[in-house]
């Protein structure tokens, strides 16, 4: 059973910004600025699940350039020092942190999944039964970047008490 989720836009939003101020942009120079946009291009993607107490994803998405930005700020190396690796481990590590304060927040029982990484541009994050249900959408210095939630809907709505 699902419960209904906690974490508004507001609590996601707190958190990518921890996120951002913490890993990303310690010195304040560049910040996400919000679009609003949750229709924005992506290339590539990270994501954990969430079961138990709620049934989700979080999801962690970019340019291809943002995401080799992002390993280059989190692993304190130059953008062209930056690996393939370097770039998948990074965002999974993202997903994962937001993940980890997303589940702090829901009901006792959530179970954290371990991070997955897509750094193929052509291939999209699919999850059937879910719905968005937040995001953050943004430009970090001219690319774009989005942190969402999805919830699986439930389809035994009976056994549901």
């Amino acid at each position: 059973m699902s419960v209904e989720v906690e974490v508004n836009e507001s609590d996601l939003a707190e958190m990518v910004e921890q996120v951002w101020e913490s890993y990303l942009d310690p010195e304040g120079i560049n910040p996400l600025i919000p679009t609003y946009d949750e229709n924005q291009p992506s290339e590539v993607h990270s994501s954990v699940s969430i079961t138990g107490s709620w049934t989700g994803h979080i999801v962690y998405a970019s340019s291809t350039e943002a995401a080799r930005r992002a390993a280059a700020a989190f692993l304190a190396m130059e953008v062209d020092e930056v690996s393939e690796e370097d770039v998948s481990d990074v965002l999974g590590e993202l997903a994962n942190i937001v993940g980890g304060n997303v589940k702090a927040m829901l009901p006792p029982g959530a179970l954290l999944s371990l991070p997955q990484v897509v750094l193929a541009p052509e291939a999209t994050a699919r999850f059937p039964n879910t719905e968005r249900i937040s995001g953050v959408y943004g430009v970090w210095d001219g690319e774009p970047v989005s942190i969402s939630m999805w919830q699986s809907r439930s389809t035994d709505k009976e056994g549901a008490e």
